[in-house]
């Protein structure tokens, strides 16, 4: 039933219900971008620092990057409804060892739980879909591949309320979260289970237009790249630096997001309350989810490297503003964070149909897969630059916006160097294609004169 074989749509079959499978999955995955809510209630009732509550989450995202890297290729081999179940069973585990960990005070089960076996399901959640769209969205994989991972972009905007609400219903010291946690692994679990049964593949051989799979394909055009040769690329490289920036510069703020507001207006006459830094996790899950819709379907119009360059330049602009404004305007501060992560978001979703463009959609998923490395190193680096830079001015007794304006301009300096990497990426050398399969093969030309 998981086997790649049991999942080939039916002839006719609609290709509009790939989206809705996807987004379950998506959705659910997405909770991680929550985690900000999750970290004063820890930070009190086990004595963690910044940096330490903020471990699970960093290790999540590096799992994920590994996990899709190394399983990007077993996705592609077994289907993505082998690939959905795999995630759904490790997404929910891992909250309950999460769970067992808060019960007992080990954190070190809270990081094995969420970060570990939860960054496996994240990973492997994540690519699950993504192939398997561009295969059944050929005419706009930007937008196919925005639908679903804006699920992701949005899981926070429902995971951010829940987890308030729940932990204000359980409590907030460790046997409320613990059971926070539990619940939220058997409700993620229920919830992932029709997109694992919806999910379909399109048959091989077939035509894919806008209604479903029928008639026979046309020749494929393009580049055909395998995921080993694409490596040796420096196309994958520069798209690697790209995405690396473009995730630092956004994950910073994400990680540290109910925190960092609470901060940054602590000493003005209208602070943030933890209701009030709760739903600012929300907005910006709500801003994350909107673009990777809007700005991953503007590419397919106005082209993957000039919305790039928006994210990359409009981004240092943004965080320019905020390093310059301070905390004089809880507007513009609010404004160009959700900006930030606006173009956070539609890096992720704009980033496969850059890889369909330059490596075709030969084994795009495992492209993917090793891409998502760079998700893995960002997710130290975002967390760790903000989270190091703000521990480092309390102890020199800084307080409110001084606690951020250093690594605010370190993010401008790390999206510059993806906006120049941008900037090199060119086509593929043929030298790399895979030759196309026997029945794709151009039919021969006749010699001018011979008879037809």
């Amino acid at each position: 039933m998981l086997a790649r074989p049991g999942t080939v749509a039916p002839p006719g079959w609609s290709r509009w219900l790939v989206p809705p499978a996807a987004l379950s999955i998506h959705l659910a995955i997405g909770q991680a971008y929550a985690w900000s809510v999750f970290k004063p209630p820890l930070e009190s009732a086990l004595g963690l620092s910044g940096t330490a509550s903020a471990l699970p989450f960093q290790v999540a995202i590096v799992m994920l990057g590994l996990s899709a890297a190394f399983g990007g290729t077993l996705v592609e081999r077994n289907g993505p409804r082998w690939a959905m179940a795999v995630s759904a069973v490790c997404f929910s585990s891992g909250f309950l060892v999460a769970a067992l960990g808060a019960a007992t005070r080990q954190y070190w089960l809270v990081v094995l739980g969420y970060g570990f076996i939860g960054g496996v399901g994240l990973g492997i959640g994540y690519i699950s879909p993504v192939s398997t769209l561009i295969k059944w969205f050929p005419d706009r994989p930007g937008m196919a591949t925005g639908i679903a991972i804006m699920g992701f972009g949005g899981g926070a905007l429902i995971a951010s309320p829940w987890s308030a609400g729940l932990l204000d219903a359980f409590g907030r010291g460790t046997p409320g979260i613990a059971r926070t946690f539990l619940v939220m692994g058997a409700a993620y679990a229920v919830f992932m289970t029709p997109g694992v049964l919806l999910v379909r593949v399109p048959p091989d051989g077939r035509r894919v237009d806008g209604g479903g799979a029928d008639g026979p394909r046309p020749p494929v055009a393009g580049a055909r790249v395998s995921a080993r040769s694409a490596l040796r690329t420096s196309q994958f490289w520069c798209l690697w630096v790209v995405l690396c920036t473009n995730v630092t510069a956004g994950i910073g703020i994400l990680e540290k997001a109910a925190p960092m507001i609470t901060d940054f207006f602590a000493g003005t006459s209208s602070p943030v309350g933890a209701a009030a830094a709760a739903g600012f996790v929300g907005m910006l899950s709500l801003a994350n989810m909107l673009g990777r819709i809007v700005w991953s379907s503007a590419s397919d119009l106005a082209g993957r490297k000039n919305v790039y360059r928006l994210y990359l330049g409009a981004g240092a602009l943004m965080y320019l503003v905020i390093a310059l404004v301070g905390d004089a305007s809880k507007a513009v501060f609010i404004t160009c964070a959700a900006v930030i992560l606006s173009f956070y978001g539609g890096g992720f979703a704009t980033v496969p149909a850059y890889l369909k463009d330059l490596f075709g959609t030969y084994q795009v998923g495992a492209v993917h897969g090793r891409l998502l490395t760079a998700w893995s190193t960002a997710g130290i680096l975002g967390p760790l630059i903000v989270n190091a830079v703000a521990d480092a001015g309390k102890s020199a007794g800084r307080s409110g916006a001084d606690l951020y304006t250093t690594s605010f301009f370190v993010m401008i300096g790390l999206l510059t160097v993806g906006f120049v990497a941008n900037e090199l990426v060119r086509p593929v050398h043929p030298r790399h294609h895979e030759p196309p399969p026997p029945e794709e093969e151009p039919a021969a030309v006749p010699e001018k004169g011979a008879a037809p």
